[in-house]
């Protein structure tokens, strides 16, 4: 995978710390958006090697956080019914249901599968025509287009056995009402891990040009 290596070259690592350490001048409160993003802060200790004067909160959640149990109750419903296929992301496999979770459903015989991206579920959709394939559709903005794609796709080719549970969630409404707080104290916001750019190098960017700006 291109820039693997990089990613993992400490010496890079010192040096974008030393960029950020000498581009931070005051206290700052910044906030992660997604888990993805919490995940890999906390994994990799880049929370602690920051300096003290970035303080990292933790933002609206991953679409993990945030499915209402309600979505939960409801595809464990679909998921009882023998000519049901589910398919959901593997992180949606433990999150709990009013009862249960899909992986404790699944224990108990119910088919419930795991996939990395939509198009697997179509793959399952074809390989089983006499079932109904049921996706969990679930994400902020990014994963909407890939979700619909899947939809767009099993249309094209006529797969009547396939639909989708569907339990997408906005970014914006959340940030707003956080950051319109009274209490607020949230001065930047991290990258999207999906950035072309680094999180590093965009992060120092963002520090810039929010310290002009004041």
């Amino acid at each position: 995978m291109k820039y693997l290596d990089e990613y993992r070259d400490p010496t890079l690592a010192q040096a974008i710390l030393r960029e950020i350490e000498a581009t931070v001048t005051q206290p700052w409160v910044l906030m992660e958006i997604c888990g993805g993003q919490n995940h890999s802060l906390m994994r990799y200790g880049i929370d602690e090697l920051i300096p003290q004067q970035i303080q990292l909160v933790h933002g609206p959640g991953c679409p993990v956080c945030v499915t209402p149990l309600e979505m939960i109750d409801k595809a464990i419903e679909i998921t009882s019914r023998p000519e049901v296929i589910f398919i959901t992301y593997g992180d949606m496999m433990r999150v709990p249901g009013s009862t249960t979770d899909l992986l404790q459903f699944k224990a108990r015989g119910g088919d419930v599968r795991f996939v990395y991206s939509p198009m697997q579920a179509l793959e399952v959709a074809r390989k089983n025509p006499d079932k109904q394939i049921v996706f969990f559709a679930v994400g902020f903005e990014t994963t909407a287009p890939a979700n619909a794609q899947a939809v767009w796709q099993a249309a094209k080719e006529g797969l009547g056995n396939f639909s989708s549970l569907v339990s997408h969630v906005l970014v914006p409404p959340a940030l707003e009402v956080l950051l319109s707080s009274p209490l607020n104290r949230v001065q930047g916001l991290s990258p999207q891990a999906t950035s072309a750019r680094s999180p590093a190098a965009k992060t120092i960017s963002t520090l810039r040009n929010t310290t002009r700006s004041r």
